[in-house]
């Protein structure tokens, strides 16, 4: 009997990644807990462990193409010796587990040229790929599927979305009479029956780059192809609303010139500017639990517990691990958690435990050319919080009665909420209440 390699679930909102490496080929004696394989989603790398030892009896999934979470990679042999040929025999693909979701099927019927209609054919698709054809409201029959066995995948969505809005063919060519032959084409030959029943747009609006002399193709990785898929998915999903308000950090900066010392000396971190931002948005999420949220279906669900996720640059793309119940930490042990997750981040030794779970994230992209901006919220949360540019500036303030001018320390930080599950009233509340909290910086060192 063989036992299955599945791709467990590296993370909550992850639904599929892409096999980046075989570590093994088939024949290889493998034990059990060997690293097998390389995987990417857009929250971690990870490696995949041999849940037995044995030797691969096949490899059914090849490098650089996505799968779901559950499917089978590969399988081992476990009563197989050394040297034992694998088996070139199909695998029998075994029903799926209890409480899996099965690939979704539809019928649609096929009409014929004469009228009449044959006898209904089944539409496959992935869990991920019908969710978000209920979301924009397509319909399946409609759309190409190129997975296994023609199974719609979430890709086919997104390229039917994108040719649904693509104007008729004989104006794509009007706007580009000369195409590269290097370029791979837009799939027109299946929208142009939609694309010449739709109203007629200027040439123009044709989407596409012609190569020029001198360009560098930098093909994606597949993280981010991943993180792209991401952040589109979220910008459909949530209707993005973003809302900026200026902190005066004067007494933020105050305080840690006084404790900074003191503070490395007693815990052996840092203490940033992160930390004071992360604890009072934690403080404001307890007064503003509509901040911290999910949209699932129909209902808005209000999260007990406030697992705070902390946006990290690494070498390979942003990841966002999670430091868990937030709001029991102090601001120490906020900043302890902060530098162990960036710690781990850079070195590569995130597991996907730390990826899950999050209820609202921070941002914090750099000292650098950052004004302030509006960041693409962590699908299902429903608000991110994106930090700007510490800087000093003149602003006006009352001194014993009298307008003057003053020098302060000064910070922009922009909030992007969910206005499916936020009005802006509370999250307007919300963003005030963490400026509050950090001007008037009483934290307890």
């Amino acid at each position: 009997m063989t036992i299955a390699v599945e791709l467990p679930s590296l993370g909550e909102s992850v639904y599929e990644g892409t096999v980046s490496r075989w570590l093994v080929t088939e024949g290889d004696m493998v034990e059990v807990d060997q690293p097998i394989v390389e995987v990417t989603t857009d929250k971690v790398d990870a490696e995949i462990p041999a849940p037995s030892g044995g030797l691969i009896e096949q490899i059914l999934v090849a490098e650089g193409e996505v799968v779901e979470v559950g499917a089978v990679l590969a399988r081992i042999d476990p009563d197989a010796k050394a040297g034992t040929a694998p088996s070139s025999e199909p695998a029998a693909v075994p029903p799926p587990a209890a409480g899996e979701p099965e690939p979704v099927r539809a019928e649609a019927s096929v009409r014929t040229s004469d009228g009449s209609s044959e006898s209904p054919r089944s539409i496959t698709a992935t869990p991920v790929a019908r969710r978000m054809a209920e979301d924009a409201d397509i319909d399946l029959q409609e759309v190409r599927g190129t997975g296994s066995a023609g199974r719609v995948t979430k890709e086919d969505i997104i390229r039917h979305q994108g040719s649904s809005a693509m104007p008729p063919a004989t104006e794509i060519r009007a706007a580009a009479p000369a195409i590269r032959t290097e370029a791979p084409a837009p799939p027109l030959a299946q929208t142009r029956e939609r694309s010449q029943q739709a109203p007629r747009r200027r040439a123009g609006a044709a989407f596409g780059y012609e190569l020029q002399p001198g360009d560098r193709v930098i093909p994606m990785s597949p993280m981010r192809r991943i993180i792209s898929d991401h952040m589109v998915y979220s910008k459909r999903t949530s209707p993005h609303v973003g809302t900026v308000a200026e902190v005066d950090l004067s007494s933020v900066v105050r305080l840690r010139r006084q404790k900074k010392k003191a503070f490395e000396a007693s815990y052996g971190v840092g203490l940033t500017f992160l930390p004071f931002i992360v604890h009072a948005t934690v403080r404001a999420l307890r007064e503003f639990p509509a901040l911290n949220a999910s949209v699932v279906e129909d209902a808005i669900v209000e999260k007990q517990d406030v697992h705070v996720g902390v946006a990290t640059e690494t070498e390979k793309g942003l990841v966002v691990p999670v430091i868990r119940n937030a709001d029991r930490l102090s601001l120490a042990g906020t900043a302890m958690a902060i530098h162990e997750l960036a710690t781990r981040a850079r070195d590569k030794r995130l597991s996907a435990d730390d990826l899950k779970g999050g209820t609202f994230t921070v941002s914090n992209p750099g000292r650098k050319g950052n004004l302030y901006g509006f960041a693409i919220i962590n699908q299902p949360q429903v608000g991110i919080l994106r930090m700007g540019e510490i800087a000093k500036r003149a602003v006006v303030r009352t001194l014993d009665g009298e307008d003057a001018i003053v020098i302060r320390t000064m910070m922009y930080m922009a909030l992007s909420y969910d206005h499916r599950a936020v009005d802006g009233a509370p999250a307007n509340g919300f963003l005030h209440r963490i400026r509050e909290l950090l001007e008037a910086a009483e934290f307890d060192l």
